[in-house]
């Protein structure tokens, strides 16, 4: 399946100020593209583009004063199915796994490893190691977790949601992803597109959405405690250890987020193969409402 991938982004900005932005697909990404995404910026600034220590892309910009708009949009090839469920992928014990997972197994700015081992070993430590103990920690997690954005703050930590039960999607990864950490399972944070492909549409505006990979069995995972079943379609833009390493744009200033609209729809087949896969923005539309 094809799948249009996409963004626009106002801001107010007070003073001249400096941003930091991670709004392009992960490098691992690039080779699935049918039709490039085209980061765009008015008014037209220089973007100095760069590989962060995490291997995402990003790219460093100062805004000047008053509106500014950043928007993306591309065409992206799927395989159209879900998550994988390695069933039988096992837990690596903690000194033979790779040195770069290492760092996955530690505390983190939202992710307060430390504070909840007592209470992961208490919750899982009845279960096998492997498979069934990363599914137990997303079926808790999205159990015990009510969702709503009414329960968003910038600052709320893994600590915070397992008291307050209550969160948005990054939360119930930041969660997640300590349960298994502490459990000495190797977690990293995701962020990206996911949309309603294969499930009933959401009423309620698309956004961004986070979601979480495991190490077992010598290889990185997908799970999502939020959703908590294998979907389709998901598109990486950026992985870290949690949502600090991850964040969209961060300013350093004064900006305020004034209007926002994220889309990832899956485009018609033989739509897509009539106009090709060359398209400006007027020729994609057509197709889209073919």
């Amino acid at each position: 399946m094809n799948i249009r991938i996409g963004f626009d982004l106002t801001f107010e900005v007070v003073v001249p100020t400096a941003m930091m932005i991670m709004l392009e697909t992960h490098p691992s990404e690039t080779g699935r593209f049918l039709r490039p995404e085209r980061l765009r910026v008015s008014p037209d600034l220089e973007i100095e583009h760069f590989i962060d220590w995490f291997g995402n892309r990003c790219g460093r910009l100062v805004a000047p004063a008053g509106t500014l708009r950043l928007w993306n949009d591309g065409v992206i090839w799927d395989p159209g199915a879900p998550d994988p469920v390695p069933e039988t992928a096992i837990q690596h014990p903690v000194e033979e796994l790779p040195s770069e997972c290492l760092q996955f197994l530690l505390p983190s700015r939202y992710c307060e490893v430390d504070l909840l081992t007592d209470e992961a070993w208490r919750l899982f430590g009845h279960t096998y190691a492997g498979w069934e103990r990363v599914t137990a920690v997303l079926d808790w997690v999205h159990q015990n977790v009510q969702y709503g954005y009414e329960f968003a703050r910038p600052t709320k930590t893994a600590v915070d949601v397992f008291k307050e039960r209550s969160g948005v999607c990054r939360d119930f990864q930041h969660l997640a992803i300590s349960f298994c950490r502490a459990l000495n399972i190797p977690a990293r944070y995701a962020s990206g597109y996911l949309g309603d492909i294969g499930v009933p549409p959401v009423p309620i505006a698309m956004d961004f959405h986070a979601w979480f990979e495991v190490y077992l069995g010598g290889s990185w995972y997908p799970v999502d405690a939020r959703h908590n079943v294998p979907r389709i379609g998901r598109v990486l833009m950026a992985r870290g250890r949690d949502a600090a390493d991850t964040a969209l744009t961060t300013s350093f200033g004064s900006t305020k987020l004034v209007d926002f609209h994220v889309h990832a729809d899956e485009i018609p087949l033989l739509a897509l193969e009539e106009e090709g896969c060359d398209h400006d923005e007027n020729d994609l539309e057509v197709a889209l409402q073919a």
